[in-house]
């Protein structure tokens, strides 16, 4: 189970949740072996434990097996060369992880963070770099800004994958307009009761949704009412 998949070190926690079956994928496994969770949070003494924690400015950064969840689910759209939209991109530590799942063999895909809190951003940067990403972050293949992630960022689409970090109300028309075709999201919708949902776009332009798991997330909205 989930919580029983803490470790002491970052490559302790990762082999927990890949025999717990939180992590099926050997690429997504070695992937999060590279990206060491301790740059990317607040309280080093629990980086590696399987739990969300604070980042600070309402913010949080997810338990590792949502991370692993949401690498999984998006799965085959994470190839080589791949685009992936990650919005409320908190700490980085996920676009991170996005980064050697679609830059491999010769092929740099790109990863745009898009979060809110402009000082989240800087301080994402700053633990990209301290991950052994800035190379990544100057040749952006890795892209980290401050914006409205509900708008998206078109000018770096069509995405091959779309994650969405905390819950919308209702799913935004603008990220399903960036997915490519095809291109699949996993973003977590609702108020009071907040599920993940799978959101497919096919070859012909068509739409599917197939609702997952029940989350608790923290909301997607704005600066004003985050705080």
């Amino acid at each position: 189970m989930a919580w029983t998949c803490g470790g002491k070190t970052n490559a302790e926690l990762i082999a927990n949740m890949h025999r717990e079956a939180l992590i099926k994928s050997d690429l997504v496994a070695a992937a999060m072996q590279k990206v060491d969770r301790a740059n990317y949070v607040r309280r080093t003494s629990e980086a590696y434990f399987d739990s969300p924690q604070t980042i600070g400015h309402g913010a949080t950064i997810s338990a590792p097996h949502m991370h692993a969840h949401a690498a999984e689910l998006l799965g085959d759209h994470l190839h080589p060369g791949a685009h992936v939209l990650d919005v409320g991109s908190g700490s980085g530590y996920l676009c991170a992880v996005f980064h050697h799942l679609v830059s491999a063999n010769g092929q740099p895909g790109k990863v745009v963070g898009i979060e809110h809190i402009p000082e989240l951003v800087e301080w994402s940067k700053e633990n990209v770099r301290k991950d052994g990403l800035g190379s990544a972050l100057d040749k952006e293949h890795i892209v980290l800004i401050a914006g409205d992630g509900r708008q998206g960022w078109a000018e770096g689409g069509p995405y091959d994958a779309i994650h969405v970090g905390a819950a919308a109300p209702t799913l935004p028309q603008p990220l399903v307009d960036q997915l490519a075709r095809p291109g699949r999201m996993f973003i977590p919708v609702g108020t009071h009761s907040q599920a993940v949902l799978q959101v497919d776009k096919h070859e012909d332009g068509s739409v599917t949704k197939k609702e997952l798991f029940g989350v608790v997330y923290v909301p997607l909205t704005d600066r004003e009412k985050q705080f």
